[in-house]
């Protein structure tokens, strides 16, 4: 082969490096999981923009009941739940990462840790929940705590349903299910979901427990 040849390969394979470049660049860019789903998550983003916007024109009404209230509360739980979601989806958004490169031991893992963070969240809830009924603060003492169960309450129904889907998604990856195509929309999907648990939640929290 002579100087010639050689410099001709290195032309072909550098203009096939620059072609792959520009097909990556080139390449659409498309939403994470499927549009059906979007749909969805921001119904249900909706419902809760509803309820916020409720619980507000309530407190509106008696600034001094809610005031009250709120300041009889112990935050420890709450910011620990706080903390806990924030680390779930730190996990989760690397165990698809693991997913999409094809890592699917780590992923599962990854996916078991949110879980875990999850089932924290839960008891931590069911712990309040029963310190507060325990102290004379149930649903309905007044409508501060009506409005802080009715809403922790149906948040926490989404951390249930969002720990189902988490442990679904660590037995896909267990099993090292595909993370191409439907496979990888499916823990796209997934993911999202759990991430808008924790956005509701981040709401939420100041909201009920913070916001005078």
């Amino acid at each position: 082969m002579g100087p010639t040849d050689a410099g001709s390969e290195v032309d072909d394979a550098i203009s096939m490096s620059d072609a792959a470049v520009c097909a990556d660049r080139t390449e659409p860019q498309r939403v994470p999981g499927e549009p059906g789903l979007w749909v969805f998550l921001l119904g249900d983003m909706v419902v809760f923009a509803i309820m916020f916007v409720a619980f507000l024109v309530d407190r509106a009404k008696d600034p001094e009941t809610y005031r009250a209230a709120r300041e009889s509360l112990d935050l420890t739980v709450p910011l620990t739940n706080t903390m806990v979601l924030l680390v779930s989806s730190l996990v989760v958004v690397v165990a698809l990462n693991h997913v999409r490169a094809g890592t699917f031991t780590r992923a599962m893992w990854g996916f078991a840790g949110g879980a875990a963070c999850a089932v924290v969240f839960i008891a931590l809830k069911s712990f309040e929940y029963t310190h507060l009924v325990h102290e004379g603060h149930g649903p309905g003492t007044d409508p501060y705590f009506m409005w802080l169960f009715i809403l922790t309450g149906v948040h926490l129904a989404h951390v249930v349903l969002g720990l189902v889907v988490l442990v679904v998604l660590m037995l896909r990856a267990r099993r090292h299910e595909a993370s191409e195509g439907s496979g990888r929309v499916f823990y796209e999907g997934g993911t999202c979901f759990w991430h808008l648990v924790d956005l509701l939640w981040m709401m939420l929290f100041p909201l009920v427990y913070l916001v005078a």
